[in-house]
């Protein structure tokens, strides 16, 4: 790929107070009305600079929406951060947009992606939003979260669990400016572009088109996991909130190797990721939920104790999962021994991997995992 770099001098210095105010009105106006859902997926957020390209010959348009010139095909340009906005090859404005056309990708930093670009400037600098039809967005999400050649109906199964969490999450960052979602699995799911896409993802997406489930006509917050273990759990017992249709369902994961793990800590490794303790003596379980996940770890030092609830004694120490039991071998190591692969709450894509291949199909999985919930046509704008 040819790599072409910014030219030129950038903007006067411009002071813009409420920028924010500017970008979303700019937005607003043009762009075009939509008959399907369109997310707007952050990819980069708060960088200087950032590549960007198409592979086809994409149309280049500033904040007015005014066409200022093209990209060619299959070249990468530097989006930098400016006084005032963006700079892109010849031209500045307040923000740009990457249109390619035909049936062209983006380019972004080092992906391809469906849809078009948005380079918008923030007080950190630079975000890069992929605006990208919903069930297009779930092509690569379903490729990245499963295996392509798992069973139709597990994949099945995720497309709407996908899809419905990527529209819970939406309509919770509906005030955000600039974007609906992120591209990692922390707090969003794994969007990768087109990298992940595959004929056995396309046809599981396809066949629930426009499907997301919903408990008392909102929609869910359908979380998944990599298998529990045996068990998944009560969302309280996690996160501390219950929800109806978050309940703690027999698995049938027990068979996955990924889904049995042993890690083991010396009491300095444990000290260096949790911190005001000193020297590890204990890691005492102190709560359990009804099927034995750690919800109350305390860790007593020669300088403190931190008491770790809920999601925290997963996260803190990196843990597959909070389901383990604590011992010590003879070097007074503490060695943690343990089931599951994520939070456990909502589907087991392992569990919905093993149900297809019994003969369930994706209603009865996801009927399995959420209790009470209804499949739902989404409405487009």
């Amino acid at each position: 790929m040819k790599f072409q770099l910014l030219l030129g001098s950038l903007f006067s210095q411009v002071k813009v107070r409420h920028w924010w105010i500017g970008i979303f009105l700019w937005i607003a106006l043009i762009a075009p009305a939509q008959a399907s859902v369109i997310l707007r997926v952050a990819i980069e957020r708060g960088v200087n600079q950032v590549k960007v390209g198409s592979s086809t010959t994409a149309l280049v348009k500033d904040s007015t929406g005014r066409t200022l010139g093209q990209l060619p095909s299959m070249s990468s340009f530097n989006a930098q951060s400016i006084p005032g906005g963006v700079a892109l090859d010849r031209w500045q404005s307040g923000l740009f947009w990457i249109e390619p056309t035909g049936d062209g990708f983006v380019y972004i930093g080092d992906r391809w992606y469906r849809g078009r670009t948005l380079v918008v400037p923030t007080d950190k600098g630079l975000d890069v939003i992929n605006w990208v039809d919903l069930e297009e967005y779930l092509y690569s999400v379903i490729g990245g979260e499963m295996d392509s050649g798992w069973p139709q109906e597990a994949l099945k199964a995720q497309a709407i669990a996908a899809r419905t969490y990527a529209l819970y999450k939406r309509k919770q960052q509906r005030n955000h400016p600039t974007y609906d979602l992120g591209d990692s699995p922390d707090r969003w799911q794994i969007y990768k572009g087109v990298i992940s896409e595959s004929p056995t993802i396309y046809t599981a997406v396809d066949a629930t088109a426009g499907k997301v489930l919903t408990h008392n006509n909102e929609i869910i917050l359908s979380v998944f996991h990599a298998c529990s273990g045996g068990h998944t759990e009560n969302v309280e017992d996690v996160w501390g909130n219950p929800l109806a249709y978050l309940r703690a369902v027999q698995d049938y994961d027990q068979n996955i190797s990924a889904c049995n793990w042993v890690k083991t800590f010396s009491p300095d490794e444990i000290s260096s990721e949790i911190s005001g303790v000193g020297n590890v003596k204990d890691m005492i379980p102190e709560a359990y939920s009804p099927f034995r996940s750690i919800k109350v770890l305390k860790i007593v030092g020669d300088k403190g104790t931190r008491v770790l609830r809920g999601e925290e004694v997963r996260t803190a120490l990196k843990l597959k999962s909070t389901r383990f039991s604590i011992s010590r071998d003879a070097n007074s190591n503490f060695v943690l021994q343990g089931l599951g692969f994520g939070h456990g709450l909502g589907m087991s894509q392992w569990g919905a991997y093993n149900l297809a291949r019994q003969g369930a199909n994706h209603l009865q999985i996801l009927g399995h995992y959420y209790q009470g919930v209804a499949l739902t046509p989404i409405k487009t704008r």
